[in-house]
């Protein structure tokens, strides 16, 4: 019954999740069609910005107000997560003000003359800006996901987080106003922190639960909790990114974007993992604080099936038809035919190894996680500057092999010395 219940939220996860690749590709396919190339440039460049921005503004409270969900429905205090919630509203806007303050101090010039962009300063001051209502919308959406509404999370998440600007980017093309995008982009962030907030709010009112008991965090115990998640997120990042830094160092650009599509497609088998990694997360750290390690291995190992049973036939079909695939970019993109397979491989061990990452994130060994994939960052660093000089995108893509084996079996060995938890499928 367990394992049918998290088949149908892992897979309800996964639907719109697709879906979400497929409005996301439709968006592209409009902006690289009906917008300049220049155009297009600046939004992915303030998309990128805030992205960015956001990691340190979002310090990990997205992350880590799931870990309390979990540990709070153990000790049957749900009420509580309202009072971190408005904790981590205030700590995420103070820093959201702190860097508007800072980036107002920063010469105009300087910030052109680094990127050798007249209106670079302007670009950044925008996505300066509009971070608070970015920074509140992807926290409600996982608060959306801490009150046990997964669905409208991930709707939020992957549907309504890019109708906006598609719409809006329709809109200003048909009345030839394209210069506005990037502003259209950052005003969708506008009205999704204010939907979202408005959901939020209204669903801790329905909560009702005066009559449980009361659990208060400071929040000095809150960032504690929180900053380690941050880290976590933002050397895995990194890792996604520095092969392709390095690559345009020591190749031409066209390698690159060779490079690029393949890792886009190796990426899209990775759906399955995060997928059910969103539908245990709560799950594993409400279980994990009633010692229940019986009932928790078996959420592992149901979740660990399932992830190698979803992953397995996309990676197979990527596998073996992987030049028809990349040649649907442009015959030059099959160059990188042998870079998807190493690839590819890397995202199968992934898969065998299971949710290990958020296994130790709701556990409370965030610090653990953390060392672990600084580890991995710097043996996929030192691993892609010997490899590209001499092998290219094939030598990228080995570093990032040979780095996901590395950080991946460090998780499974780690957590079955901590708890005797097999987090990859048996």
């Amino acid at each position: 019954m367990v394992r049918e219940g998290l088949l149908k939220k892992s897979f309800g996860v996964l639907f719109i999740r697709g879906l979400g690749v497929i409005l996301l590709f439709l968006f592209s396919l409009f902006l690289t069609n009906y917008y300049s190339a220049e155009q297009v440039g600046q939004y992915d460049f303030v998309r990128a910005t805030i992205m960015i921005l956001s990691g340190a503004s979002l310090i990990g409270t997205n992350q880590s107000l799931i870990y309390y969900s979990g540990f709070l429905n153990s000790k049957k205090s749900l009420n509580s997560i309202k009072n971190i919630y408005f904790k981590m509203i205030k700590m995420t806007t103070g820093i959201c003000i702190v860097f508007v303050l800072g980036y107002l101090i920063i010469p105009e010039g300087l910030i052109n003359e680094i990127f050798d962009k007249k209106n670079a300063h302007s670009l950044i001051l925008k996505a300066v800006v509009a971070l608070f209502f970015y920074t509140t919308t992807m926290l409600n959406v996982d608060a959306l996901r801490a009150l046990n509404q997964t669905i409208h999370s991930e709707l939020y998440r992957n549907i309504f987080r890019y109708t906006p600007i598609f719409i809006l980017s329709i809109v200003l093309f048909f009345t030839q106003n394209q210069e506005w995008l990037i502003e259209a982009f950052l005003a969708g962030f506008i009205l999704l922190s204010l939907t979202t907030t408005i959901k939020v709010l209204t669903l801790f009112k329905r909560l009702n639960l005066s009559n449980q008991i009361s659990y208060r965090f400071s929040y000095n115990q809150i960032f504690s909790r929180s900053y380690p998640m941050a880290l976590s997120a933002i050397a895995y990042f990194i890792m996604q990114s520095v092969d392709i830094i390095i690559l345009t160092v020591y190749e031409g650009f066209d390698n690159v974007a060779y490079y690029s599509i393949a890792v886009k497609l190796a990426t899209v088998t990775a759906l399955a993992l995060m997928s059910v990694n969103i539908v245990i997360a709560p799950k594993i750290a409400e279980i994990y604080n009633t010692n229940d390690f019986n009932r928790l291995n078996k959420l592992i190992k149901d979740s660990a099936r399932i992830i190698f049973i979803i992953s397995l036939p996309v990676l197979l079909i990527l596998f073996i038809f992987s030049g028809p695939a990349l040649s649907l970019f442009g015959e030059g993109y099959v160059f990188a035919k042998q870079a998807l397979w190493f690839l590819l491989a890397g995202q199968f061990f992934s898969a065998l190894c299971g949710p290990g990452a958020t296994y130790l994130n709701m556990t409370g060994k965030q610090k653990t996680l953390n060392n672990i994939l600084i580890s991995g960052l710097i043996v996929n660093v030192v691993l892609n500057l010997v490899l590209i000089p001499v092998y290219g995108i094939e030598g990228a893509a080995t570093a990032t092999l040979i780095s996901m084996v590395f950080w991946n079996s460090l998780i499974v060995a780690v957590i079955y010395r901590a708890d005797r938890i097999k987090i990859f499928i048996s």
